[in-house]
């Protein structure tokens, strides 16, 4: 393996000198190596030889720690796609199967993943990676299996890096973008007559996408962001955050925006509320809200708080619920036949997956979408092949009230959000916010 480009790390981590750069590439390839050794040496019980004619994908996800509910709903989505598709047929003909390793929502991890399922596993394309530092880290990797033709497909991030022309030929997107979502929140915000707007949010690539969403979203109407609080990746519920609460109400903020996971965010609004304020709070959708909802119902039930009034949900997909939607009855249908579990070694702690979510039903998504690209696909499936069905799919029908578009540009194949308020048990879809009082 031949050492990585520091040009490519810099795109990774632009703040560092060329020097540490350097220094850091290196050790990364060195403890790459080693993560791969190790896992080589238990190959045995980490992965089979696939059956004949199945492409096998490699997800690398949170399958553990505070972030794992993203990765549980996602694989749900993604598998319960797949067996729908497989007990038609397959994909032409092509059974799909998802070989699955826990990073953690950790960087370093993903990366190790990523060699495995390249070196080790030979999967056919990476899929449904889920977090932006963890997606971000592995784009170096891409260009150095470059000659292999791997791709990335469909992450769960809405980061602008695996959007920019760099990776243009390497990473495929189906969801919108930070950008599109905050963009739509601010919109809202602004409308109903709210002009004080803060940021709380993840000190990592993911946070700082999401505040410069916003900030952009405000500076279009020659506004900014009146306080902004960062906390640390990795967070629980159980922490506290009084002392960021307080510095976001400094600012006076007659509406919040949190740029979060579900327990961190969750965690945030809680303290935030028991302050006394009342104003609108608005979370993106990598907050996952059927999780942030579920952990809010729970202390709810503990203090007789209601913290969901007043809280607004983006969504890069429409409701699950919505009749009118074939790819939501679909995705229903399928979830309530799907027997596939979470391997009970990825996930050591306790997690109940939801029945159905707005994460699991991307994943679904995502699922079909690839099942329609392989069915594209003439004669043996190869991964230059896949790249170029990719670049021919225009107007494909997934069943949703827009059509999926992966040809050769930003490869954004949704481009609506939406928003979603949680009312009498359920998330129901709204166009905007209520109007400030007089």
């Amino acid at each position: 393996m031949s050492e990585f480009c520091p040009q490519e790390f810099r795109r990774v981590a632009p703040c560092l000198p060329a020097a540490t750069a350097k220094r850091l590439t290196r050790a990364l390839y060195l403890a790459s190596c080693l993560a791969l050794c190790l896992l080589c040496a238990t190959a045995g019980a980490a992965w089979a030889a696939p059956a004949p004619r199945t492409l096998v994908f490699g997800m690398s996800a949170a399958f553990s720690g505070p972030a794992r509910g993203l990765g549980v709903e996602y694989q749900r989505g993604i598998l319960a796609a797949f067996s729908h598709i497989n007990d038609h047929g397959g994909a032409g003909g092509w059974r799909l199967a998802l070989s699955m390793r826990d990073d953690g929502y950790g960087p370093a991890t993903a990366l190790s993943n990523t060699i495995a399922f390249v070196e080790q596993e030979h999967v056919f394309a990476l899929l449904g990676y889920v977090g932006t530092p963890t997606t971000v880290r592995v784009l170096p990797l891409l260009r150095h299996y470059d000659t292999s033709d791997m791709t990335l497909l469909f992450p769960l991030t809405g980061a602008e890096m695996l959007r920019e022309r760099a990776y243009d030929d390497r990473v495929f997107n189906l969801r919108g973008s930070y950008l599109d979502e905050t963009r739509t929140l601010v919109n809202a915000i602004l409308g109903s007559g709210r002009k004080r707007v803060a940021v709380f949010y993840q000190s990592d690539v993911y946070g700082r996408d999401g505040w410069d969403g916003v900030r952009r979203a405000l500076a279009t109407r020659g506004l900014s962001i009146v306080a902004e609080a960062t906390y640390g990746r990795g967070a629980r519920f159980a922490q506290k955050f009084e002392r960021e609460a307080g510095i976001i109400l400094a600012g006076a903020p007659d509406a919040v925006v949190a740029v979060g996971t579900a327990p961190a965010s969750a965690a945030f609004v809680r303290d935030l509320r028991a302050t006394g304020y009342s104003g609108v709070v608005a979370v993106l959708s990598f907050a996952d809200a059927d999780n942030v909802a579920r952990y809010l119902r729970a202390q709810t039930r503990v203090t007789g708080r209601d913290y969901l009034s007043g809280l607004v949900f983006s969504q890069v997909v429409p409701s699950y619920d919505d009749e009118r939607l074939p790819a939501a009855r679909l995705y229903r249908q399928a979830m309530a036949r799907s027997r596939a579990g979470l391997p009970p070694q990825l996930s050591p702690e306790e997690y109940t997956p939801q029945r159905l979510s707005f994460v699991g039903f991307e994943g679904f998504l995502a699922g079909m979408a690839l099942g329609e690209a392989v069915k594209r696909m003439h004669g043996e499936p190869t991964r230059g092949q896949l790249r170029t069905v990719f670049d021919s799919m225009k107007n494909v029908d997934l069943g949703l009230a827009e059509r999926v578009d992966l040809r050769p540009g930003d490869r954004q194949g949704l481009r609506r959000t939406y928003l979603t308020v949680y009312k009498s048990g359920r998330f129901v879809g709204v166009t905007c916010l209520p109007a400030v009082r007089p």
